[in-house]
């Protein structure tokens, strides 16, 4: 991911637009939930040792690839381009199938206290994000290809770590939970969230083709629906629906993050990342006593309102105290949002096994791969576009403002899933020619000016993306109400029988 908050990478090497580079970030996302989902159907019957190798192969072929597409760049920039793409969707897979056997590992050793140990699990995901954000920050300017290449470090490891270890019997397998019975708590519902995200996907790989995949989706859906003749859990079609805002808020936001704060600080902006990691890291350490006082649905009700506020602090902080002190608050909210979600799932469906536990996270990457990535570049191309507009030397250029708002003739309109998602981008050529038709010794200043707008804009991007962990404080909210009618938040316990203790 760091790779493509490099500019001399994405714009010099490959030319991407910032919504192009959300796409291609999205491929190293997406495929994530391929994998999880479909190792979660298939891993009970396949073992947890053929995922994990899966997963680690995966990963070092990823690192081949992406080097041996730097290698040739200059000479070959749309190869460079596929290979950076398509390792992208290999390197996915592998990390999504690392999740679909460690969660119902850690699930199924800890049964007692799920949300707690899920969290202190994925404190090695902001911890991974620590240590390479680090190690790329601290080599500097040494090449690309040899920052791609500290992945097959920690790839081998834990291969040789793993691989002569005996893995437990999952939870819902060891209950006698039928694997009907397991698809039926996802069910229909479920499956169509799945299909229409797939969709979507599957249209831009290959375009001109949109009739068969939503047909293929329907199919998917409806297969679903009469093998369980269930539409599923209505809590657990909740939690699939707020895994999109959720993942958005905290792997949207960390994967542009860095490239967003780069302009308007003095430091490498991959700091700013690298701390709020550390805050993670250090916090899921301690979640186990934080969802005693607060309950789960407590904790995300504080999370969500944490995030909004960080978010919005973000979009117009400056100078280093007051940066740190936003992404502060920012680390504070989106710490406890993922783990804690699959302590909720897993503490709630139990009967769903790996399943369950793995779409939502599943779903979270597929949302914010397909819709979340290319929707924050949108924005940050939009904002661009407003920021220039406020520039005052050009804003009295005649021609350039209609109504408030710079004219079509300076703007390419660009958009994409079918229009769902539209963004202007400024046409370079013709501002170019404004800038010219200026005097002299103004087109300088000019320039600079535009300059500055651009870099400032994608900061302030960030307060339009406090709209998803608002729309998650309103469902936490009322599912915490919902859980307060019945007597207040309790797991389900497999081993009485599916009822609550």
């Amino acid at each position: 991911m760091f790779l493509l908050d490099d500019p001399a990478i994405t714009q010099g090497l490959l030319g991407l637009d910032d919504a192009e580079v959300g796409i291609f970030k999205g491929i190293q996302i997406w495929p994530f939930a391929v994998s999880i989902i479909l190792f979660s159907l298939i891993i009970d019957k396949v073992g947890y040792k053929f995922a994990m190798i899966f997963a680690g192969t995966s990963q070092i072929i990823w690192a081949v690839m992406g080097i041996y597409g730097l290698n040739v760049a200059s000479e070959n920039p749309e190869l460079a381009k596929a290979l950076i793409f398509w390792g992208g969707l290999i390197l996915a897979l592998g990390n999504g199938t690392v999740e679909a056997f460690i969660n119902p590992v850690v699930a199924t050793l800890y049964d007692k206290e799920k949300t707690k140990w899920l969290n202190i699990l994925h404190a090695g995901w902001p911890g991974g994000l620590v240590i390479a954000g680090v190690l790329v920050i601290l080599m500097g300017g040494a090449s690309w290809q040899m920052k791609l290449g500290l992945i097959i470090i920690p790839a081998v490891i834990y291969l040789v770590m793993l691989i002569g270890q005996k893995f437990p019997v999952q939870e819902r397998v060891a209950s006698g939970v039928t694997y009907r019975e397991m698809l039926s708590e996802f069910g229909f519902l479920g499956a169509a969230v799945v299909s229409f995200l797939v969709v979507l996907q599957l249209d831009q790989f290959f375009p001109g083709h949109m009739t068969i995949w939503i047909i293929l989706g329907v199919v998917m859906a409806l297969a679903m629906g009469l093998y369980t003749r269930s539409l599923g859990r209505p809590l657990m079609f909740i939690l699939i629906l707020i895994m999109a805002p959720l993942a958005t808020t905290e792997i949207g936001t960390d994967g542009w993050i860095a490239g967003i704060m780069e302009s308007v600080v003095s430091f490498h902006g991959g700091w700013i990342l690298v701390y709020t990691s550390v805050i993670m890291m250090v916090l899921r350490f301690f979640a186990g006593p934080i969802v005693h006082k607060l309950s789960p649905l407590g904790l995300l009700i504080v999370s969500a309102v944490l995030a909004i506020a960080g978010l919005l602090a973000l979009s117009g902080a400056s100078g280093v105290v007051m940066i740190f002190g936003a992404a502060t608050l920012y680390a504070l909210g989106k710490t406890f949002f993922w783990p804690t979600m699959l302590g909720i799932v897993s503490e709630q469906t139990p009967k769903g096994g790996a399943l369950t536990l793995n779409s939502v996270s599943g779903i979270g990457m597929l949302a914010v791969g397909v819709l979340g990535f290319p929707y924050i570049g949108a924005l940050q191309e939009q904002k661009v576009v407003q920021e220039v507009a406020k520039v005052e030397q050009v804003a009295k250029v005649d021609g350039f403002l209609k109504d408030g708002e710079i004219s079509e003739d300076y703007l390419d309109q660009n958009s994409i899933y079918y229009g769902t998602i539209k963004y202007p981008t400024l046409k370079a050529e013709k501002i170019d020619e404004l800038v010219k038709s200026a005097p002299a010794g103004q087109q300088a200043g000019i320039t600079e000016a535009i300059e500055t707008a651009k870099e400032g804009s994608a900061q302030k991007a960030l307060a339009n993306m406090a709209v998803f962990p608002a729309i998650m404080l309103v469902v936490f909210i009322v599912l915490f109400l919902y859980f307060r009618s019945k007597g207040g938040y309790k797991p389900v316990d497999l081993t009485a029988g599916g009822g609550e203790h």
